[in-house]
């Protein structure tokens, strides 16, 4: 039996996508993020995962993947995903916790986890999952909070922040929100045998101020140009990481997809409602095109 879940941070029944995105004043955060996968996605791939994929923000810049799941906590995201993005063999919907991955092992050739780690407790627990439903060679892009970042060094050094930005340790700046260390991110994707290619620092002007006095198109030019700076200096609010994945292991087995994320058993029946593992006998429903696995 799985280890009980650390806290998830749920963003059921929220109208995030629309306040914070669409209403927020958030266009440059979008473009220069927009920016940074298109750098770093391969040109296609067959499967991709999008970890914490929210109502599918990203989900149609990973056009060059035949098949793309979107994976997130909130079914009401996911519907808001399905409604922007329809129903289409080209997609599939899950609702799951990511320490409790319902996949096989060696399923997917790659997969992004953007704006997501920084709700993890557990973060390295939660790296561990992506890595084993990974396959050999495959690109995993992941973005995290940095806690080095220019504002958060001025604050320290004006003695209006208590906690270290320079200090390896995560920071939890409010309830199941972190900050991590760009030294402590290599040394977790190293040890799961993530080879780093590139780095990005990205959002190098996120301030009020600068988005309502500068014009959107020249921020974002200027962030856009900054951007390749990262394999030296990260100090942005945000950091976009890529790696792969060298540890040599078989791929998922043809035919195999989903997993009992109670059990760990690959002897799932899937019916027209529901996903009933043959291991221990729990039911996992499927509601409107939404396969519910989540287990807390």
């Amino acid at each position: 039996m799985p280890k009980k879940t650390p806290p998830v941070c749920s963003y059921e029944g929220s109208d995030y996508q629309e306040s914070f995105w669409e209403k927020g004043n958030r266009a440059y955060e979008d473009a220069v993020e927009g920016i940074a996968l298109k750098r770093l996605l391969p040109p296609s791939g067959k499967w991709m995962l999008e970890l914490g994929a929210g109502a599918g923000r990203n989900t149609p810049r990973y056009s060059g993947f035949d098949h793309v799941v979107l994976l997130d906590y909130s079914t009401t995201q996911l519907a808001q995903a399905q409604m922007r993005l329809g129903i289409s063999p080209h997609y599939r919907y899950v609702a799951a916790d990511i320490y409790h991955l319902p996949f096989v092992d060696g399923l997917f050739d790659a997969a992004t986890m953007i704006r997501t780690l920084h709700h993890m407790t557990d973060a390295l627990a939660a790296l561990n999952q992506v890595e084993h439903v990974l396959q050999t060679n495959s690109t995993f892009i992941l973005e995290f909070a940095n806690k080095r970042n220019l504002k958060s060094v001025a604050r320290y050094l004006l003695g209006r922040q208590k906690w270290n930005p320079f200090a390896l340790e995560q920071v939890e700046f409010e309830e199941l929100n972190f900050d991590f260390h760009p030294k402590t991110i290599r040394k977790w994707l190293k040890g799961l045998d993530f080879k780093i290619q590139k780095s990005l620092p990205v959002s190098h002007f996120r301030m009020g101020w600068l988005k309502r006095h500068i014009p959107l198109n020249l921020l974002v030019g200027l962030d856009s140009l900054l951007q390749w700076s990262g394999n030296w200096s990260q100090y942005t609010p945000s950091v976009f990481v890529k790696s792969l994945l060298t540890n040599q292991k078989p791929n998922a087995k043809l035919g195999t997809f989903f997993k009992c994320p109670n059990c760990g058993s690959v002897e799932l029946e899937e019916k027209i409602d529901l996903v009933i593992c043959m291991g221990c006998q729990k039911k996992y429903p499927i509601v409107n095109g939404i396969y519910d696995f989540r287990i807390g």
